[in-house]
């Protein structure tokens, strides 16, 4: 694999990759699609700040996948 390959396989996501993602999403892959490191991520989801639907059930952080697609202009 190439350097470039390498860089972009481990962070962002592909247009397909995008398109199958489940209903909802965890917060580390809402992150990797826009582009947002963890910790960002984190608190901007924390704050209510987080650039799309953000659900938060207990503990745990959940994007709304509808959303993320329309924030990333690829909605249906």
């Amino acid at each position: 694999m190439r350097e470039n390959e390498m860089a972009s396989a481990s962070y962002g996501m592909t247009r397909e990759e995008l398109l199958t993602l489940p209903a909802a999403v965890d917060l580390d892959t809402g992150n990797r699609a826009l582009g947002l490191g963890r910790s960002k991520g984190y608190a901007l989801a924390k704050q209510g700040k987080y650039p799309c639907k953000v659900l938060r059930l207990g503990n745990v952080y959940r994007v709304v996948t509808a959303d993320l697609l329309e924030l990333l202009g690829l909605a249906a």
